[in-house]
């Protein structure tokens, strides 16, 4: 289905066959990406990375904004990057927004945004969200319900929150123009009604396409070595792996549970590259794991998949859902995430 044409759409569709229309959909992009999917489509997954650091740039940052990105749950998409945003028209692009959420209210969809379409819109930057200088701004966007209370006591409910940023996206930004804004991941917070009717929105906007952005089990073992190297100067929680097991009538699930001091121990015997992180440690560290489980409990882990992964860093799951946990590694973090978007973009 074409990404622009929503016009049979009905009240009676699901969320999620909404978000499947709007978010995989083609757009004439697709073709000046061409290049972008050359590139991305065959690039083997790197043998080594660095452990995720602090960025510079972080100081810049403003802790509130950052504070409220933290300890909630996020789903995952990759992005097309935008043709012809502009940074200096976010107040704008806010009232367009409200304006176009009014008419998909109007034609029957259903917008969790509050009794009344009582609602407000807002884009703002995101400062110091980002790996080097040369990448694009991260912004948020926002849909606050307004308060029926007088103007002094007024109080405004955020409803739905996402956000798009690009950390370290080299690969992407050497293959497009200076017309587009590369933001290649974005996550949002809400009800997936309101998700739908923000990405159309940018996809008739910006020419640009949504798709989820889901992590395998490979994936999220690197995550689990790499999360699993930074040192903590507080907080430690217990380093956890959920897999499934298939089976008749219903699935199986697996939880492991680990001393997080226990885990970096064990992380520690098995690493021998000073401040990266090396495809032959993840396996090892991950056979480790696997054996020591057989061992107590005659399961081959091998056998099973792996859904999620939990660490004082974050978690993440496999169904493009995270939780980032910790500041001091929140562009690390987003780093990875940047680096799987832009893989995705084919």
């Amino acid at each position: 289905m074409d990404s622009y044409d929503t016009s049979e759409s009905t009240p009676r569709q699901s969320a999620s066959s909404r978000l499947k229309d709007y978010f995989i959909g083609a757009t004439p992009l697709q073709k000046r990406l061409e290049s972008v999917r050359k590139l991305t489509s065959f690039i083997p997954t790197p043998p080594r990375r660095k452990i995720p650091q602090c960025s510079q740039l972080q100081e810049d940052n403003d802790p509130q904004k950052v504070a409220f990105l933290l300890h909630k749950q996020w789903t995952l998409y990759s992005l097309t990057p935008l043709y012809k945003f502009s940074y200096t028209n976010l107040k704008e692009y806010s009232r367009l927004l409200s304006a176009f959420i009014a008419a998909e209210k109007q034609k029957g969809l259903a917008v969790e945004v509050g009794e009344d379409f009582n609602i407000k819109v807002t884009f703002s930057t995101l400062l110091g969200m980002k790996g080097t200088q040369r990448d694009s701004e991260a912004f948020l966007v926002q849909i606050l319900s307004k308060s029926q209370l007088p103007y002094g006591n007024r109080e405004h409910k955020v409803l739905w929150t996402g956000w798009f940023c690009c950390i370290f996206g080299d690969s992407l930004l050497e293959t497009v123009s200076e017309d587009f804004t590369c933001v290649p991941l974005f996550l949002a917070n809400g009800a997936e009604t309101n998700t739908a009717i923000v990405g159309t929105w940018f996809q008739k906007t910006f020419d640009c396409y949504f798709s989820p952005l889901a992590i395998n089990a490979f994936n999220l073992s690197w995550m689990a070595a790499m999360w699993t190297a930074c040192k903590m100067d507080q907080y430690m929680a217990a380093t956890e792996f959920l897999w499934s097991v298939p089976c008749s009538p219903q699935s199986l699930d697996i939880s492991y549970a680990i001393h997080p001091e226990d885990a970096k121990a064990l992380w520690d015997s098995v690493h021998k590259t000073p401040g990266e992180v090396t495809q032959e440690e993840v396996d090892l560290f991950m056979d480790c794991l696997y054996s020591h489980f057989h061992r107590h409990f005659k399961i081959h882990l091998s056998a099973t998949r792996l859904v999620r992964v939990s660490t004082s860093v974050a978690s993440a799951h496999t169904d493009g859902k995270i939780k980032i946990l910790c500041h001091k590694y929140l562009i690390g973090v987003l780093a990875y995430l940047t680096e799987l978007a832009i893989f995705q973009i084919d």
